[in-house]
């Protein structure tokens, strides 16, 4: 009999434990229940047990209950309570009846333990996935979106293109299409270089929760999830500057040289690093020009991508890219200097020539260069040209600041 009260002693310091009649009366609860409870054992004593039901727990699931200990079988739940003071609280439950020796019913005990922290992170884990979830939906929609838009953006642009190269020679038309071509090519593949390091950073996130959610740490999984949406603003922000970039201008607008300059470097972003190449930016932020800003910045795209080439067959080592804008009287003039060594003094007349390249057929067309001499000329109406400078070749476009007259010295 000794031993039977240690154990009964045992069971009802660490458990929580009631004792119920035939009715559901309540004939007994330990310390244990009034604390997790909030009420006396004198206003439980003699009460029905549902003193403590949820309303939001189902009534079939307690007819359920009852069905399964009058066949004097054990029920076994997770049951949603409600204190006295109306906080929730969860239980894992156990029920079972104590019988007589002619195997009727004497009465019902129930054993529980507190899982609500348990609960409440999981409902918490579940409801951050399922933002998550939206968030991905968000971000699929968006970025099927903005890929529908930039495929009609891509026909208006060579539409307009079309109707501009159809002004001067067959030679040029073919030049612009060629052109927008093969830099939408190379935006793509930037976009997937840019996109690699986020999405490997969500996989790590990812993870981050998990473990989080086994360590019982709320805090962490809170951490984790705002992390990844900044992660996914981040991958949806590359869309929308990519999107910019090909934004078909049909007029003439003024803009801020130093805009124009960002744009690029924000696109080129994930291959410069790539490369190791350091870029300098200086210029005011209130130079403005009057022209096409999206045709500008491809200008100034295809002189860092052909410094980039060079820095590569160069084999250099410290590499820095400098892009500078001054305002002179009626000018601006923008300087991109590199230090890949500079151009060979036998060609450096001929690089703004069509399909003139030093490089093999299969990498280079020749027209980079020329496009932008084209640009900087047609669009802008100023003057482009290079010097070497500096352990390097300096890039000089001169543009009229109001756009009314050519830059030409």
């Amino acid at each position: 009999m000794e031993e039977l009260k240690q154990y009964k002693t045992a069971v009802e310091k660490s458990n929580i434990v009631s004792k119920t009649d035939i009715n559901g009366i309540i004939t007994f609860v330990n310390e244990e229940f009034c604390k997790i409870s909030g009420f006396a054992k004198e206003e439980l004593i003699g009460k029905n047990h549902n003193i403590v039901r949820h309303p939001d727990v189902p009534k079939s699931n307690f007819e359920l209950l009852w069905k399964t200990i009058l066949r004097k079988e054990t029920f076994k739940t997770t049951a949603k309570n409600r204190a006295k003071d109306g906080s929730t609280f969860y239980v894992n439950t156990t029920i079972f009846p104590i019988l007589d020796k002619k195997g009727n019913i004497l009465e019902f005990i129930a054993i529980r333990y507190d899982v609500t922290e348990n609960v409440l992170l999981t409902e918490e884990l579940t409801r951050k996935e399922e933002e998550l979830k939206q968030l991905n939906a968000t971000l699929e929609n968006r970025v099927e979106k903005q890929t529908k838009q930039l495929l009609d953006l891509n026909r208006n642009l060579e539409m307009r293109v079309k109707e501009e190269v159809e002004k001067n020679r067959e030679k040029d038309k073919m030049v612009f299409q060629q052109a927008r071509l093969a830099a939408m090519g190379e935006m793509i593949g930037n976009i997937a270089h840019q996109w690699r390091q986020p999405l490997s950073e969500l996989g790590i996130i990812l993870f981050g929760i998990k473990k989080s959610f086994i360590q019982n740490d709320l805090s962490g999984i809170e951490k984790h999830y705002e992390h990844g949406k900044k992660v996914i603003d981040r991958m949806s922000q590359t869309i929308e500057d990519f999107r910019n970039f090909f934004n078909p201008e049909k007029h003439k607008d003024t803009f801020f040289i130093k805009d124009a300059i960002n744009e690029v470097v924000s696109i080129l972003a994930g291959s410069l690093i790539k490369a190791k190449i350091q870029v300098k930016i200086k210029a005011s932020k209130t130079i403005k020009v009057f022209g096409y800003k999206n045709e500008l910045s491809q200008a100034i795209l295809n002189i860092i991508n052909n410094a980039k080439d060079a820095f590569k067959d160069k084999n250099i080592e410290k590499r820095v890219i400098s892009v500078s804008a001054k305002k002179e009287k009626k000018y601006v003039y923008i300087h991109i200097h590199d230090n890949a060594g500079g151009i060979d003094e036998a060609i450096i007349d001929k690089i703004f020539e069509p399909y003139f390249t030093t490089k093999h057929a299969s990498l280079g067309t020749g027209l980079g260069l020329y496009i932008v001499k084209m640009i900087v000329e047609n669009s802008m109406n100023g003057v482009v040209c290079v010097k070497n400078k500096s352990a390097g070749a300096d890039f000089i476009i001169k543009i009229p600041i109001k756009g009314e007259k050519n830059g030409t010295e």
